[in-house]
């Protein structure tokens, strides 16, 4: 991924962040920065193709595959586990084939190894939330409706080892997506944890990682105000569920939730929240693998080799001991109810 996205980003600087580059109009409408787009890849070590999810939406499923296959050592050798994966730019901005996302799905699917399934949702301001969370959960349905029929799932996929991962706005979808799907029978597929990467939090009063982010070269603070406002619903507030699900979601949400891994980083002006998220959680029961003190910024797993290879290894780790305890217990239990977690 080094080279892919280095090419594709410069350095990261307030003067040139994507975020601060929205321009709002007044009739409500934004313009989105230019960002590049690649194509699904036929050759290299991983291939990828895009797949329709809902054709009267406009959503789809980028799939990648390592090539040639490596299988994952446990529980079963000759099949990959399925990361279902959705990308980060706060709701407004991005998708499956902005160039930074696409090689960093390519990593990960080779780091795990995996396959990964990448979805192009709906965007914020034209559809609000929770059009998001609906389109995550029509993926987690993919995964037992239609995966099995696709070739490189049903040849190399093992889908009774299914985890729902999401960066920054995606992590917050994998969590709603999990509390949303979470009593659903998924078979054939069984989701065995969220994977949230330095989810996308927000609430009316600041934290003091948030009151510091004036000039953060990833996400300053006015544009993360701005982003919260163009994401929820019209009139809402950011204690509202979507964005600080500790302070306005039921506990009872929480209930059954897998197993999920949290990460972070220290310069990341949402760590307070993301801490707070962890520690919530657990007061609900939730089995939660924490690991918050990566040193670095928002989305820096996109520009330094360093910290993807971190966030991989804590990625196939997770995924291994999730792998290990189902062979312990059985493969083949009744699958595990789905969780949400975020930008």
């Amino acid at each position: 991924m080094g080279e892919a996205t280095a090419a594709a980003l410069p350095a990261p600087a307030k003067s040139t962040n994507l975020f601060m580059q929205i321009a709002v109009h007044s009739d409500g409408t934004i313009t989105r920065p230019f960002v590049p787009d690649a194509p699904p890849s036929a050759t290299g070590a991983v291939v990828s193709q895009d797949v329709p999810l809902d054709a009267s939406l406009g959503t789809s499923l980028r799939l990648y595959l390592p090539n040639p296959v490596s299988p994952s050592p446990s529980p079963s050798p000759s099949k990959l586990p399925v990361i279902l994966y959705f990308h980060g730019g706060g709701f407004v901005l991005f998708s499956t084939g902005s160039v930074f996302y696409h090689a960093s799905c390519e990593a990960m699917a080779a780091a795990v190894p995996a396959i990964v399934v990448s979805l192009d949702y709906r965007l914020a301001p034209e559809h609000r939330l929770p059009a998001a969370y609906d389109d995550a959960v029509a993926a987690v349905l993919w995964l037992r409706d239609a995966a099995a029929t696709n070739p490189w799932i049903a040849a190399h996929g093992d889908l009774s080892r299914c985890f729902v991962m999401g960066s920054s706005s995606g992590g917050n979808m994998a969590f709603n997506a999990g509390v949303r799907t979470k009593n659903l029978d998924l078979s054939p597929a069984a989701v065995r944890g969220l994977m949230l990467h330095q989810p996308y939090l927000g609430g009316v009063e600041r934290m003091p990682s948030e009151a510091k982010s004036g000039d953060d070269v990833m996400l300053p603070l006015e544009a993360n105000d701005t982003l919260w406002s163009l994401a929820l619903p019209a009139g809402a507030d950011r204690d509202h569920e979507f964005s600080n699900p500790a302070k306005a979601m039921s506990p009872e949400a929480l209930t059954n939730l897998p197993r999920c891994l949290v990460t972070g980083s220290d310069g990341d002006p949402l760590i307070d929240r993301q801490r707070e998220l962890i520690r919530w959680l657990r007061e609900h029961a939730v089995e939660v693998v924490a690991k918050t003190d990566f040193a670095g910024f928002h989305a820096a797993e996109l520009f330094v080799q360093e910290k993807a290879d971190e966030l991989f290894a804590a990625v196939r780790a997770f995924v291994s001991a999730t792998s290990s305890t189902l062979d312990d217990d059985d493969v083949h239990m009744q699958p595990v109810s789905l969780s949400p977690c975020g930008k």
